[in-house]
């Protein structure tokens, strides 16, 4: 993670002064575990180029969290990535650049304008480039990006969501650091600390001067505070009276931009927030399962914390609901949401937090009456699904196999770039013609019959945004004779 920081032009040789930093000597501190280093590549009167490079230490990074003892915490990106996390390594090494308060000799450079070229990353971002785009053009940037070449040995995405990002223009030293230290965070959609009110503080400290003129400014407010209670105290205290405010809370972490209402083109704060896509997905699924004949043994497979399953608990006519999750902290997060349940009217069955997976058997998951995957199968490899639907179909036999995944038509209704994905974690999405491809294949063999429909809002010549699929096992005897 890193961050290059050039500025040319009348003066730039104060650069270093108002980093407060020696271009003779290197920079170099470990504190926490994090070793960061600055380092000036050039430094001449009308050029400076500093180097900020921060390399923490990936065991530190996860000691001592809620997750420590799944394996899967070793297996991110948060290392490498430039985000909140680096903005709070260099935060203490550029305090006197940020508060503009340089030794009296050099304060007049302050308020200086530089040609600047700044570069950092990587940057891993679920916005698609023209968002990115707008995020700093109206702040007088031009802004290049840049990415690796993907060489995978089998079809896996076909564009990385990880960027190098590069901006040249005209800016004082302290605006364009703090531009980046609350804009980093945005474009990551993580922070590494708990939110509470020294947030609104710090959007008011680093967004001084061209926040409020920001044509993004609520896209970024939203993803800066996270919480719906936060938003309000800052609207509060900036005077506006805003409409509901839909937040995007912790547990919302698998669903996309676009379908959280993130995308650059809708606005985070409407006078009626559109219900989420996620929402319409459970409201479909339970509405299904409702209507089923036979629903007494319910199977959430990929339940995450849960969400679906709490639904699930009402529909009248249920007896047992398996809620099956491999990842060990969405399984407790799960526990507190069905303990929540507990005594509460109208609960047909409490679900059951089960550890498993779709990559191994489990004998538990055999006839039950309907087995769900609600936007599970595009985190799986393509070349695995055969094999998983084969399992289902002819060993676990479910009456009715419920299936929700993107339709990558609507993207384009989005206006992602082209090949994009909706999440991080999807491994392919398909349009609605090779959806109706692969249920064939899959059906062929089985026992079972298939139908398609939509969720969410439909668009002309695209469909709607999510497709449902509905399995549903043929009786013996509608074969013979």
């Amino acid at each position: 993670m890193h961050l290059i920081l050039k500025a040319s032009g009348e003066g730039a040789g104060n650069v270093s002064h108002l980093l407060s930093k020696n271009p003779n000597n290197v920079y170099d501190r470990t504190d926490k575990g994090v070793r960061v280093r600055m380092v000036y590549t050039t430094a001449t009167e009308r050029e400076t180029e500093v180097l900020m490079h921060a390399e923490p230490d990936p065991v530190d990074l996860v000691r001592g969290t809620p997750d420590g003892y799944d394996i899967t915490q070793y297996i991110n990106d948060r290392e490498f990535v430039t985000s909140s996390l680096f903005c709070s390594y260099i935060r203490s090494a550029l305090g006197t650049a940020l508060n503009g308060k340089p030794k009296e000799a050099y304060v007049q450079w302050v308020g200086h304008p530089f040609d600047m070229e700044l570069t950092f990353g990587p940057v891993a971002s679920d916005l698609p480039d023209r968002a990115i785009e707008e995020l700093f053009s109206p702040l007088g940037y031009a802004v290049t990006l840049e990415r690796e070449e993907l060489a995978y040995t089998f079809d896996l995405k076909k564009k990385s969501t990880v960027r190098r990002i590069i901006l040249r223009g005209q800016v004082t030293v302290q605006n364009a650091l703090r531009q980046l230290f609350l804009l980093i965070p945005v474009l990551d959609n993580y922070k590494h600390y708990f939110i509470s009110e020294d947030e609104i503080d710090k959007i008011k400290r680093y967004g001084e001067g061209w926040l409020d003129s920001h044509p993004l400014k609520e896209m970024i407010i939203k993803r800066t505070l996270r919480f719906a209670e936060l938003i309000r105290q800052y609207e509060r205290q900036e005077g506006v009276l805003s409409a509901p405010v839909e937040a995007m809370n912790a547990g919302d972490e698998d669903m996309s931009a676009y379908e959280k209402g993130d995308g650059p083109d809708v606005p985070s704060l409407q006078e009626e927030p559109p219900v989420r896509l996620n929402e319409l997905r459970y409201r479909a699924i339970t509405d299904v399962v409702a209507g089923l004949t036979l629903k007494r043994r319910i199977v959430d497979m990929g339940a995450g914390e849960g969400k679906l399953s709490a639904r699930l608990a009402y529909i009248p006519g249920v007896e047992s609901i398996l809620a099956v999750e491999p990842s060990g902290q969405s399984r407790l997060r799960a526990m507190e949401r069905f303990a929540r349940l507990e005594g509460r009217s109208g609960i047909a069955a409490m679900p059951e937090p089960v550890i498993g997976s779709l990559f191994y058997f489990d004998e538990q998951m055999k006839h039950q009456d309907v087995m769900i995957l609600c936007e599970v199968i595009e985190h799986i490899e393509a070349y695995r699904l055969d094999g998983i639907m084969d399992t289902i179909m002819n060993e676990y036999q479910p009456g009715v196999l419920l299936v929700t995944t993107p339709n990558k038509e609507y993207n384009e209704v989005y206006e992602m770039e082209q090949e994009s994905l909706r999440h991080h974690d999807h491994r392919f999405e398909w349009t609605r013609a090779e959806l109706v491809a692969q249920c064939e294949t899959w059906t062929k063999q089985g026992e079972y019959s298939f139908e398609i429909s939509g969720i969410g809002e439909h668009a002309e010549g695209f469909g709607h945004p999510t497709q449902l699929v509905i399995f549903r096992k043929e009786r013996r005897d509608q074969h013979e004779g």
